[in-house]
């Protein structure tokens, strides 16, 4: 016990003399000579290009400031409200200041920033090393500061840090003493149980052996949770001494494009870089498509595919806030450079790299994971649209349906059909649904969860699989709106009914779709309250020399044929089958500054059907089915457990209730983190990767499969006229392919 007090206090001494030693400050950091060019420019095309066509004026200024603040202390712990009545001065001034070429402030936060937390960390190690706490106070730790106000005083930012501390060393022991009790209870039961069910057990407990897995522990167990904290803030400090000056530029230029709406963004020219290669800045030999987000690197989404969706285990959602080469140590990448990070993270084909990641599920951060990947390409395979048959049998009545499952819009842009390399997920949706007509299916499930979108020309060739003609999408930039239409005499390639599936991650091109087929009457919309609802058109452009970086602007939004955006609002869902996102900030509209919602006029086209009508009566057959349905009983419960987590603000630093909160907590968590296979199994990898196997847990697809077969008893083998036409022979004259 001795020893390992006397080796926190070695520790946390080293941090002090570290952080205290005046011979070795914290270098500031400073703009560059043209650093102020780069922003005049800025200044010039914002206004000019953005879809809003707004001035850069005070009110920009005002969002740009408030931006590069919470960017910089997004749960108001480190800036006294002192500083900020200091920083206050350039609120309405940042717009003069950038004309003028001064980015000045940007330097100025940063370097106070740093300041402020050296403070803070100094503060935090000389606490952590009097290992002093005490479980038994009835007190709390505020885990959402983001509404919080600034402390008032030295003493109150200190207290928030001494709870911080609490809290996070509260979490470590108590995670230890769960996992503990999880291995011996699996034990206990494998010690009785016949083979069969022991080999069970250890695909639950993630390990063929059933020895404990030490990639699902949030810590190193060599070191007491002081010393793991104290190591993890001693790496904040090998940072902030080092400052980057393009990163810290970039920062402050994307707060100030994000002022204009979330997705328009300053690029730097190491990150103009990343863009060119990876897709998206961010796709990192893991396969993620990644965004900073509180400090850590989120995972918007996980690509078909790709390592991290083999695996399984990592969900869109969760943070990645450490990684660990093959050979090295876990490095602590909280608040470094997005692109250092994500080349950390990138790497060879067949090399390892362990993620420390926090599950989109626990907003504390209290509960990590320690996931080994190994880097690898997506293969193209991987992405495409897969589906089966399935039948389903209600009221002793047995009904055909084919389903389709598309993660992505992808197509090769500069091939036409025929050409060798040439891709098309319309096109391997339609060899599908070949397969379904010669079937006799009776109606299709086209599952678009999860999907973020992409190519505009496959969403409109997809929509053209189902419609006859007609508008599919409105486009609307600075000056006018274009629809992108469907001509008449196009062959509908299925005819029968269609249900579309949805879930707040169904963004872009997944929504034109989506709405369109709702729209037209074409198809029932099922799935979480609504998608994702991001309506908005982005243009890369250059900003001058290379050294100048480059801007990525929105130039346009799209619209819904019947004159609704699918910005903020998204695709509601006809009938809602929630799904877990459905319970977590996720959405366009969690965003800050987001563009709003908006209408225009209504565009020309006929409806296929008049669904409408026939959506009460498949509401009233689903509830009456579903209210004594266990399995989804039991869905609604995790549904409502992962909102009751998400919208938690608090946590208690009792032990005994912190405790019953964590264990309750793990249970919720099991369904979203698939710990039945612990993502190690080489056959669960495979299944996994084959998504048109059926899932036994996807309670949401069963019942859309059940509402399709009530719609396709009420429609009673209704089908769409026939019509013939090539459908390749107009995309390149009326969409420009």
């Amino acid at each position: 016990m001795k020893r390992t007090t006397l080796a926190a206090l070695a520790l946390v001494a080293g941090v002090s003399a570290l952080i205290a030693n005046e011979e070795a400050p914290v270098k500031k950091a400073a703009p560059l000579n043209y650093y102020g060019r780069i922003a005049q420019r800025l200044a010039k095309m914002l206004p000019r290009y953005h879809v809003l066509q707004q001035p850069l004026n005070d009110e920009i200024s005002r969002r740009a400031w408030t931006n590069i603040v919470t960017f910089y202390d997004f749960d108001h712990s480190v800036f006294l409200k002192s500083d900020l009545d200091r920083l206050a001065r350039h609120e309405t001034t940042l717009d003069d200041e950038i004309v003028a070429g001064s980015v000045d402030f940007a330097y100025e936060i940063y370097n106070l920033y740093c300041e402020r937390l050296k403070e803070r960390v100094e503060f935090a190690t000389n606490l952590l090393a009097k290992g002093e706490w005490d479980f038994e106070t009835n007190e709390v730790y505020r885990i959402k500061r983001k509404d919080a106000p600034w402390p008032e005083s030295k003493e109150e930012a200190e207290d928030h840090w001494r709870r911080r501390m609490k809290n996070e060393v509260l979490a470590q022991i108590l995670s230890r003493e769960l996992d503990e009790e999880e291995k011996a209870a699996k034990k206990s039961v494998a010690n009785g149980a016949d083979d069969a069910a022991q080999e069970a057990l250890a695909v639950a407990a993630g390990d063929d052996s059933l020895a404990a897995d030490e990639a699902g522990e949030d810590y190193d167990s060599s070191l007491t949770p002081e010393e793991n904290l104290i190591k993890k803030y001693r790496q904040y400090y090998h940072v902030l001494a080092e400052p980057d000056e393009e990163t810290v530029l970039q920062s402050y230029l994307s707060a100030v494009a994000r002022a204009y709406d979330p997705h328009s963004d300053y690029m730097s020219p190491a990150s103009k870089e990343d863009f060119d290669m990876d897709m998206n800045l961010t796709l990192c030999g893991v396969g993620a498509v990644l965004s900073f987000d509180d400090g850590a690197l989120k995972i918007a989404e996980i690509m078909p595919g790709g390592p991290m969706d083999v695996d399984g285990r990592i969900k869109e959602g969760d943070k990645i806030v450490g990684v660990k080469q093959a050979d090295g140590e876990m490095e602590d990448i909280m608040w470094q450079p997005m692109k250092k990070s994500i080349r950390k993270i990138r790497g060879a084909k067949g090399t390892r790299v362990t993620l420390e990641i926090i599950p989109r599920s626990d907003p504390s951060g209290a509960s990590r994971k320690f996931i080994e990947l190994v880097r690898d390409e997506i293969k193209l395979e991987d992405q495409a649209a897969t589906g089966r048959v399935e039948t389903v049998t209600l009221d002793n009545a047995e009904t055909r349906l084919g389903y389709v499952y598309l993660p992505g819009f992808y197509g090769t842009m500069d091939k036409r059909p025929g050409e060798e390399g040439y891709r098309s997920c319309a096109d391997d949706v339609s060899k599908y649904i070949a397969e379904f007509n010669a079937l006799d299916v009776e109606g299709l499930v086209l599952d678009l969860r999860g999907d973020g979108g992409g190519s505009l020309r496959e969403a409109v060739m997809l929509s053209a699989l189902f419609v006859p003609s007609g508008p599919v999408v409105q486009i609307r930039d600075t000056r006018t709106v274009q629809s992108l239409p469907i001509p008449r005499g196009n062959p509908v390639a299925f005819k029968k009914p269609m249900v579309v599936l949805i879930d707040r991650a169904s963004a872009s091109a997944s929504e034109i779709v989506a709405g369109h087929l709702r729209d037209t009457g074409r198809a029932i919309v099922l799935g979480d309250v609504r998608s994702h609802g991001k309506g908005t058109v982005q243009t890369l452009m250059g900003m001058g020399p290379d050294k100048y970086g480059s801007m990525k602007i929105t130039t346009a939004r799209f619209y819904r044929i019947d004159g609704r955006s699918t910005q903020v609002e998204g695709v509601e869902a006809d009938i809602r089958l929630p799904s877990l996102l459905d319970s977590l900030d996720i959405g366009e509209d969690k965003l800050t500054y987001a563009l709003p919602f908006t209408r225009i006029r209504r565009a020309e086209y006929e409806r296929c059907w008049n669904l409408d009508s026939d959506i009460p009566r498949l509401k009233e057959l689903s509830e009456e089915r579903l209210k004594d349905d266990e399995r989804y009983k039991k869905h609604l419960e995790n549904v409502a457990g992962m909102k009751a987590i998400g919208d938690r603000a608090e946590v208690p630093l009792m032990r005994e209730a912190r405790k019953l909160m964590m264990k309750k907590d793990r249970e919720i968590r099991e369904l979203d983190d698939e710990k039945e296979d612990g993502g190690k199994k080489e056959e669960a990898r495979n299944s996994r990767r084959k998504r048109n196997q059926p899932k036994d847990d996807d309670v949401v697809l069963d019942e859309a499969f059940r509402i399709l077969a009530d719609l396709v008893k009420i429609r009673a083998g209704a089908t769409l006229p026939p019509a013939r036409r090539d459908v390749y022979d107009w995309y390149n004259s009326v969409l420009g392919y």
